[in-house]
């Protein structure tokens, strides 16, 4: 948990309160500036609070939570009512948040809290709402201060469903009744009556009615007889969680019963009540909302009150939103995920809320764990940024709607026909479902029953039977809704009957002009039809040859073919291909003559898609594409591409343009740092758009971070400079890689680069600088989205070593000596300062140190003195000698290495008197380098030699030792003591000291020693055995004699010798022959026979040993 901060200086906070004045407030910890502690609104208007954060000192950006009561997060009622604003100024580093309050209701009554955190640091502000209905409306309905703010379109009165309408259905004409003080109706009703009194006169706010209400009675609080503990005012558990319900009551046999809303709640797996003593408890496993109530516990007539409110844990989004970019009228889906089923999802349009009932183009769709807010048909003014909020995360994506454009894919081609053909104009456009009308020289032209118009998908088709003379004329189709025109000719040919003579030369009436684009030269669109209708003259009837190149066309079926018709012939291609292109000629011939005409074919087609698409730079929200055109053009220039992007995952396209781009570089921009995108593009030229390029590879919009801050330089010599400086405020999801470092020559405008590799510290020495000069630094945070801006000094640097005087900062602790034992290891680090780098030299006693035996290393601002095992020979006095030119600076250091003392010297018993014994002794030869600190003496009685401690830490070289065995004779023994502990061996006494028996004589009886011989005898026999094969046994015996009688072990009477399945133990006279996994073979008489000098005995047994045998099943 945080750690509070401590108390600052007070400050004076304002608050944005209609007609209140400005208040000062005592501030604390981080808050610059806070809310008032008690702020009146008047309802119906706007209110702000505000506090300020000072980040000066904080490591990260500060969290602010505004609260109301004790724990609801008022981040997730965010929407009309409650409005939240983050601001931050760079120059005086301060945050500042508000909270904006519209059109404050008697509702938003009540306590508050504002919670800043930071890393380890945390501070808050309560402060208190009051609310006062406006002076013209002080008789205002009292049903209006429980209308919810947050409800939307539900702010009016509640529908209770059918109950509602069916008693609206019954209402009888109004009749003027008394207003009815409903405050004073609660007061006096029973708590299962609320929602009652709510439901007649339209209370919605039933909590914020319930907290109001217990403000206002603020009865004196009436000792209970029945309870010793009531429950606590109010609960709060998480949804999901168990909440136990605890009071306590007088009599420990006593029946309660709990209540909910008033109603009586039954024992089950979900609500358990128990009873232990006086405790009762009611718990409520897996709380959901509809356990957010009021509960009693009721004993008898007393009863105890309580509230549990449910928190709901935050909802993330596991999903982000898409952006779109459609057309108008295309169908729009925004779609998320969230981390629980059936959370509540607010969706907003910039920042307006958007309801169901109040726009009916949106629709909401739930799905499990899916939202989706669907728009069916999409206008222009739909375009802008749409939210998705939960209570605990946020996503955005943005809507493009683009005006549709109709393209034209078919255009229509002019006709010539004869008298009574059929003439049919065609053209395809790309939407299949617009429509149009047709037009005759600027007339629209209505079906009848020789005319007819058809619209079948894409195609537009005015078909025209039996064409006569008044049918010709301009021809227009134009799509509705569109500033687009398809015009077209219709010629009609007459027919002339001439008198002529019969023999005439063939002749080709070649007119192409709706396919010509150049002389003889027919453009035809890759997959279309192309039907060539030649009328031919001749008599007699000419011979008609179609060729390509030097190949006739004979075929008057399949995809290519030639279609004679009187004084036609046709040339049809269905589906053009590639491979069609070239020349094709017409010949005719007849007995009168020959004519020929050459055409040349060219097919048209859609590119193909564009190649290399790759990213070349990244933004903090765009990036730089480009790619290579495609390699064939269809046979028509391009005119320019189309793109898309997604991102990396989702499998939805994103426009980026409707109009062709001419270039093949493209910056795609408003996209999000730090998310992948993959790129595609189509070419597009007058025939059509190529399809897709293959994707990019996946790239990320990443900026560079800002600037480094606080460049300062830390030191400077001669030929060096060492800087310092802290990382940039903003980071982004780049990351940080390092920094370069580049100076130059004050005046110079080329910047050298100091680092070769990039440097992850925040500090660096720049080497090899000209003595004198004065250098500017420069310092750039480098990620993989490139350079940042460079952090400047603010003024040159003057390369020169500065000089110091060296001093040497000697610690304290080695101003007194230093003492450390033989072994220990001994590590001095001695600071010292001086420029240029001083020089440090060792003495020690005077002389020269010897790095051989002492380790010592030296730098610019330390130098350390090393002994790995520290010996005797070390102590002395260390001096470290500090040389800068002819100053220098000197320090001294005793170290004195000790170690456990020698025994003392000369120790002797000098006197003996009564039961004392005086000893003295003289100090030992080695007392270990340090001071002895006392003497440990012990004696021991000549006859056990057991040693006991007299004296512990004597300070003296003698003492007296008391309290002696009158008759013992004893002997002492001394141990030196030090620092290091008492010395590893003692010195005995030289003589010792008899205390003598003095008055008294013993005089013993004569004593006859007892005689315990006795020849051998078993005090505890043998005992016959039966055992089963294979199992070990034993047998045992007792037998008592002295001297020891030797044992014999015997089988049938025959000695068991070294045999290694025997073991024979004698315990006290206790004789076990142990016999190992015994077979039938060992079993027999076993004799035990003791023998001494003075006789023997013997006992003897049977073991049996029998076959185990399994019974039968």
């Amino acid at each position: 948990m945080p750690e509070p901060v401590p108390e600052g200086k007070p400050a004076v906070a304002d608050s944005e309160t209609d007609g209140d004045e400005p208040q000062s407030t005592e501030l604390t910890g981080l808050f610059v500036e806070k809310p008032p502690n008690s702020v009146v609104a008047v309802a119906g208007t706007d209110v702000t609070f505000i506090a300020k954060v000072d980040s000066t000192s904080l490591t990260r950006k500060p969290t602010m939570k505004w609260l109301k009561g004790k724990w609801l997060d008022l981040g997730s009622k965010a929407g009309k009512h409650l409005q939240f604003k983050e601001t931050y100024d760079r120059n005086t580093k301060i945050y500042t948040y508000e909270m904006k309050i519209i059109k404050v209701v008697p509702g938003d009554a009540g306590g508050y809290r504002c919670e800043v955190t930071s890393k380890d640091k945390c501070d808050s502000s309560t402060f208190e709402i009051s609310v006062e209905a406006a002076h013209q409306d002080e008789q205002a309905d009292i049903l209006s201060a429980f209308k919810r703010a947050d409800a939307g379109e539900d702010e009016g009165d509640l529908d209770f469903s059918a109950l509602l309408k069916a008693a609206k259905k019954k209402k009888k004409p109004e009749k003027e009744e008394p207003e009815i003080d409903v405050w004073e109706l609660l007061k006096s009703a029973h708590p299962s009556e609320y929602e009652k009194i709510a439901f007649k006169y339209g209370i919605t706010d039933l909590r914020g009615m319930l907290k109001r209400l217990k403000k206002m009675k603020a009865e004196p609080i009436v000792h209970s007889e029945a309870f010793l503990k009531k429950l606590e005012s109010c609960y709060s558990v998480d949804k999901g969680k168990k909440i136990t319900l605890r009071c306590e009551v007088v009599d420990p046999n006593v029946q309660v019963k709990w209540l909910k809303n008033g109603q009586e709640i039954k024992p089950s797996a979900k609500y358990i009540m128990e009873a232990s003593g006086n405790v009762r408890t009611l718990t409520i496993n897996k709380a959901t909302l509809a356990d957010d109530a009021a509960y009693e516990c009721v004993v008898g007539e007393d009863k105890s009150f309580t509230e549990v409110f449910v928190k709901e844990p935050p909802v993330t989004i596991t999903k982000l939103m898409d952006d779109y970019h459609v057309v108008v009228g295309d169908r729009v889906e925004f779609e998320i995920e969230v981390s629980e089923e059936g959370a509540h999802v607010m969706w907003f349009f910039e920042d307006q809320e958007i309801h169901k009932d109040k726009d009916s183009k949106y629709r909401f769709k739930k799905d499990g764990k899916k939202h989706t807010l669907i728009i069916q048909e999409a206008t222009l003014d739909d375009i802008g940024m749409y939210h998705a909020w939960t209570n605990g995360g946020h996503t955005k994506g943005e809507l493009e709607v683009e005006e549709k454009e109709l393209e034209v894919l078919q255009d229509i081609a002019d006709l010539t026909v004869r008298a009574t053909d059929q003439a049919m104009f065609k053209c395809e456009v790309s939407d299949d479902k617009v429509t149009g009308k047709w037009y005759k020289d600027g007339v629209e032209v209505l079906p009848s029953e020789r005319i007819k118009m058809t619209h079948i998908g894409r195609f537009h088709r005015l078909i025209i039977d039996n064409v006569k003379p008044e049918d010709a004329g301009d021809y227009t189709f134009v799509p509705d809704g569109y500033a687009l025109s398809l015009s077209a000719k219709l010629n009609f040919l007459e027919i002339k009957i001439d008198y002529v003579p019969r023999q005439e030369p063939p002749k080709i009436h070649l007119d192409t002009t709706g396919n010509m684009v150049s002389q003889n030269t027919i453009i035809v669109v890759a997959g279309n039809k192309l039907r060539l209708d030649v009328e031919i003259t001749g008599e007699p009837a000419p011979t008609v040859v179609w060729s390509k190149g030097d190949k006739p066309i004979t075929d008057t079926e399949g995809r290519v073919r030639v279609e004679a018709r009187k004084d036609l012939s046709c040339f049809v291609i269905e589906g053009a291909e590639r491979d069609d292109e070239g020349n094709y000629s017409i010949t005719v011939t007849n007995p009168a003559g020959e004519d020929k005409a050459v055409l040349f074919l060219k097919i048209v087609d859609v590119p193909d898609p564009p190649e290399n698409i790759k990213c070349t730079g990244v933004g903090e929200d765009c990036a730089s594409i480009v790619w290579d055109p495609p390699k064939f053009d269809g046979g028509a220039p391009v005119k320019g591409y189309l793109m898309e992007r997604k991102k990396k995952g989702s499998s939805r396209w994103t426009k980026l343009n409707f109009d062709v781009y001419e270039s093949t570089t493209y910056e795609a921009k408003r996209m999000i740092e730090g998310v992948l995108y993959e790129m595609r593009v189509f070419a597009v030229n007058s025939i059509g758009m190529s399809q897709p390029s293959l994707s990019s590879k996946p790239f990320m919009p990443i900026a560079p971070t800002s600037e480094p801050t606080r460049l300062t330089v830390h030191d400077v010599t001669d030929s060096t400079c060492s800087l310092k400086w802290l990382a940039p405020e903003k980071i982004g999801a780049g990351g940080l890689d390092g920094y370069v470092i580049e100076y130059c020559k004050e005046g110079d405008t080329e910047w050298v680069v100091a680092n070769q590799e990039l440097c992850e510290r925040q500090g660096y020495v720049v080497r090899g600088l000209p003595v004198g000069e004065k250098i500017n630094f420069r310092v750039v945070a480098v990620n993989m989205a490139g350079r940042s801006p460079p952090a400047l000094m603010s003024q040159p640097v003057t390369i020169r070593e500065i000089v110091e005087h060296p001093k040497i900062r000697l610690p304290r602790d080695l101003r007194t000596k230093y003492i450390r034992r033989v072994g220990e290891k001994i590590n001095l680090t001695i600071p010292f300062q001086g420029k240029p780098r001083p020089i440090a030299t060792w003495f020690k006693d005077g002389k020269p140190l010897d790095e051989k035996i002492v380790n010592v290393r030296n730098s610019n601002v330390d130098s350390i003195l090393f002994i790995r095992s520290a010996e005797r020979e070390h102590s002395g006095t260390y001096e470290l000698v500090l040389k800068i030119e002819n100053m220098e600076d000197r320090a001294s250091i005793n170290i004195r290495i000790v170690d456990k003392p020698g025994p003392p010297l000369n120790v002797r018993a000098t006197d003996i008197w009564g039961f004392n014994a005086a000893l003295e002794w003289e100090p030992p030869k080695d007392d270990g380098n340090c001071d002895i600190s006392g003497y440990t003496i012990q004696k021991a009685d000549m006859k056990t030699k057991e040693w006991f401690t007299v004296y512990e830490h004597n300070r003296r070289t003698n003492c007296t030792v008391s309290d002696l065995v009158m008759g013992n004779e004893y002997m002492f023994r001394v141990y030196s003591e030090n620092l290091c502990g008492l010395s590893e061996e003692p010195r005995m006494s030289k003589n010792t000291a008899v205390i003598a028996k003095t008055g008294l004589e013993l005089k013993s009886k004569p004593y006859k020693e007892k005689d315990m011989c006795c020849s051998p005898k078993f005090t505890q026999p043998l005992v016959d055995r039966s055992v089963v094969a294979g199992y070990s046994t034993a047998i045992s015996c007792a037998v008592k004699g002295f001297p020891k009688p030797k044992i014999v072990w015997m089988k049938n009477k025959m000695i068991i010798g070294e045999d290694p399945k025997y073991l024979m133990q004698n315990n006290q006279g206790v004789l076990t022959l142990n016999i190992r996994k015994p077979s039938t073979f060992d079993g027999g008489k076993y004799s035990c026979m003791a023998v001494n000098e003075l006789g023997k005995d013997e006992v003897e047994c049977t073991l049996n040993v029998r076959v185990y045998k399994e019974p039968e099943k």
